[in-house]
């Protein structure tokens, strides 16, 4: 099955991290990482007075179950010092995010797919743009109608292609 993760970090070389996160799906058990976005700096989505995002997102193809996957991206997380805290839209050394998860819709106590706010994120939708372009969503929408309502909000590519 083939799941999207967003990639997000701002703490502690947030190029460096996102690199390090992306190294790290390789090594996912019974996964294969098939692609992955552009680095894309973004304005963080909560308080302002933390610096800018580096976001990408990865296509990978596993055979773990979506909580199996969700507990190994955590695991990531932690390795490279995510501290879970009450502040959700704080800053962060990384952020892994299941977008999608093959054509499923889960809502569950910890999972929630296709995550709830990537309909308006710009950092989640312009890079799965770069590697899905004809990707529909569990409930019949067309990505490419998602990024027509969806303003850039100052989103850039910094990086061409990383380096898996």
């Amino acid at each position: 099955m083939i799941s999207y993760i967003g990639i997000g970090s701002n703490q502690q070389d947030p190029i460096k991290q996102a690199q390090q996160a992306i190294d790290a799906l390789k090594l996912l058990p019974n996964s294969e990482l098939v692609k992955c976005s552009s680095l894309y700096c973004s304005a963080p989505m909560g308080p302002q007075d933390q610096p800018d995002y580096i976001n990408a997102v990865a296509a990978i193809e596993t055979q773990l179950t979506p909580i199996e996957l969700l507990d190994a991206l955590q695991a990531i997380e932690q390795t490279q010092g995510r501290m879970r805290k009450d502040n959700r839209w704080g800053p962060r050394t990384l952020d892994l995010d299941i977008i999608l998860f093959d054509n499923q819709n889960i809502n569950s106590e910890r999972l929630v797919v296709p995550h709830y706010g990537m309909h308006e994120r710009e950092f989640v939708l312009y890079p799965l743009l770069e590697i899905a372009p004809k990707l529909t969503l569990p409930n019949g929408t067309h990505l490419s109608q998602l990024i027509e309502l969806c303003d850039k909000n100052g989103l850039i590519i910094i990086s061409e292609k990383t380096h898996f």
